[in-house]
């Protein structure tokens, strides 16, 4: 894919939480939540950022969109950088970024009506006023196959897959180009997860959106992603197509994160468990070299030295391994 299509570049980006302590508030540490990620997504796909709880996909989600101003590093979207933006620039720079939110139940209102949940957007980017809100609302409630009569109701009154659809149309309401989609998925039941998922990909080849999709869900994330970005502690790992990362993972992490999805088939042979060693080191004090060190079966002398470089080895696909030649 040409430069040219790239809609979001991240560039180094790093997203520290001081720790705090005593009365006097001295700082005494940092979580490393996110440390030197680095990617881009081209316009009209979909990145899936998979790793294990605490990994940091959620934060930097949240930072790509300045929820949380990065420690440093640069996000471009469009060419333009974000982390330099400040109060109205960014203001409007929102209206061509989303987010649909990880818990469905936490992240609307219970004190709004659909109608006022999905129109804010609107009435705040002064996009929309009065009846224009209503029938825009009742557009999206129907595009996301919600009966528009519902926009009277609160969220309370709706399922856990009907709550997501609502934050899908919200998202959807400014008429975005990119949209984070932060585990979408995780809080729904199986037998809704699907139907969630192939919503996306309908209005995604409708509106011709691009989705940075985040989940821990291998399978998924299979099934919707063009590429696939694998985290471990903070730092990327793997970047790479579809169809090489699931069939020739290089990275010992990504080999023993496919290793433990479950195979539906019961008659196929059993596939060799790469269980791992030990825990996960804390991020206020991550490992030195290789973040992935602590745990790899492969460790030598000098990924406890030197972080390792984020090597493209075959045409789109990158590694952060000192063993994979």
């Amino acid at each position: 894919m040409s430069e040219n299509n790239v809609i979001l570049r991240v560039d180094n980006l790093v997203e520290h939480f001081p720790i705090y302590r005593g009365v006097v508030r001295r700082q005494v540490g940092a979580v490393h939540a996110v440390d030197g990620v680095s990617f881009d997504i081209h316009r009209g796909e979909t990145l899936g950022l998979v790793g294990e709880s605490g990994c940091g996909k959620s934060t930097t989600g949240r930072t790509i969109l300045q929820l949380y101003k990065p420690t440093a590093g640069h996000v471009y979207f469009n060419d333009v950088d974000l982390t330099t933006l400040k109060g109205e620039e960014m203001r409007k720079m929102r209206r061509n970024m989303q987010m649909i939110f990880q818990d469905p139940y936490a992240s609307l209102n219970p004190r709004m009506t659909i109608n006022e949940i999905i129109g804010e957007g609107l009435l705040v980017h002064n996009v929309a006023k009065g009846a224009e809100i209503n029938k825009r609302v009742a557009e999206l409630l129907d595009l996301v196959r919600l009966n528009p009569a519902f926009a009277t109701r609160y969220p309370h009154e709706f399922s856990g897959g009907q709550r997501q659809r609502i934050g899908i149309a919200r998202a959807l309401a400014l008429e975005p180009s990119l949209i984070i989609c932060d585990e979408p998925i995780s809080a729904l039941d199986v037998s809704i997860q699907a139907q969630v998922v192939n919503l996306l990909e309908e209005l995604q080849e409708k509106l011709h959106l691009t989705y940075l999709f985040i989940a821990h869900d291998l399978s998924m994330v299979r099934h919707i992603s063009d590429r696939v970005a694998v985290m471990y502690l903070g730092v990327i790992m793997e970047i790479a197509y579809r169809n090489d990362l699931y069939f020739t993972p290089l990275h010992p992490y990504t080999q023993a994160l496919l290793s433990a999805v479950p195979i539906p088939d019961p008659n196929k042979e059993h596939v060799h468990r790469k269980i791992l060693e030990g825990d996960v080191p804390s991020p206020v004090n991550p490992p030195s070299g290789c973040r992935f060190r602590t745990r790899c079966p492969l460790a030598i002398g000098i990924c406890a030295e030197v972080r390792p470089e984020f090597r493209e080895i075959t045409p789109g696909h990158f590694v952060a391994c000192h063993m994979v030649k």
